[in-house]
């Protein structure tokens, strides 16, 4: 019998099977064996052992796969960051962006609690984000502003909502879906980052084949697993500077005359974006030296 696995916690995985019923399923010892670990999101084939429970047997396909959050099959991210409280960690937001280029994942951005900053400061965040041709969208689920229409690009999809602790994802999680009935928690005073209240990824259904998988904040993201000379490629925005630089395969960080590089200093490229796109290149090079 097929099914999909809507949750994962401590080796039991629960499958919405075929037949209509949620099965607590156990994986196979082949699958440590071989090395292979089911994720929330993987179709699977399971032998029923009795009305609530069975066994996995068989990993179906996966369209992809992401290790963090570790999720399987799914048409889009959502990442959620605060414009405020905590303030935003642009870094940690790009290193997620390159682990979905990556993939090929579509991303949408969200930055929650806007009422808490100025106009200067969105027209920042939009400065930065908007030229590398991501979906933007700015909200303040405390005042349930711009979430109807964050709503309507979920439709028809399976989406995961990523993003740090104590930015909000819970409470937007709860709005979008008030039958998972999600703890909320408030963001520490003293050290400015949120409870982990999202424990275990969750796949919730809110609506006709829309889908939304609720994971748990990360606050850190590697990316020396990439080549130093494909990581370009994980930044969209310099595409269309790179027929200016004067070598072909540029990496943008030491070449005298570069389409990118130059693109930055007139403020085309965002220095942030740049920054750490450089931030990221010498990691990947480090890691590869040993």
């Amino acid at each position: 019998m097929r099914g999909k696995i809507i949750k994962g916690i401590a080796g039991f995985y629960y499958v919405n099977a075929e037949d209509g019923n949620l099965y607590e399923c156990k994986a196979k010892g082949k699958f440590r064996k071989d090395k292979k670990k089911p994720l929330v999101g993987d179709l699977v084939q399971i032998q029923r052992l009795d009305e609530k429970a069975g066994n996995i047997e068989e990993l179906l396909p996966r369209k992809n796969a992401l290790v963090r959050p570790a999720v399987a099959n799914i048409d889009q991210a959502l990442v959620v960051f605060a414009a405020a409280s905590p303030e935003p960690n642009l870094n940690l937001l790009d290193r997620f962006l390159v682990t979905m280029e990556s993939q090929a994942i579509k991303v949408v951005i969200c930055f929650n609690k806007i009422d808490l900053v100025a106009e200067e400061e969105i027209q920042r965040l939009k400065k930065i984000y908007e030229p590398c041709g991501y979906e933007l969208h700015l909200i303040s689920v405390q005042e349930e502003a711009g979430l109807e229409e964050l709503k309507t690009i979920l439709t028809g999809k399976t989406t995961v909502l990523a993003g740090p602790s104590g930015v909000g994802k819970s409470t937007l999680m709860n709005w979008l879906h008030p039958q998972a009935n999600m703890e909320t928690g408030s963001v520490s005073q003293k050290i400015q980052r949120g409870r982990h209240t999202t424990r275990h990824s969750e796949f919730f259904s809110i609506g006709n084949d829309t889908y939304l998988l609720d994971t748990p904040g990360f606050s850190s993201i590697f990316v020396e697993q990439y080549e130093p000379n494909e990581l370009k490629d994980y930044f969209p925005e310099f595409s269309s500077y790179e027929e200016d630089c004067k070598f072909i395969g540029c990496v943008h960080v030491g070449e005298t005359v570069c389409g990118v590089k130059q693109a930055v200093q007139e403020g085309k490229i965002s220095k942030s974006r740049y920054d750490n796109y450089v931030l990221f290149y010498q990691e990947c090079k480090q890691k590869k030296r040993y």
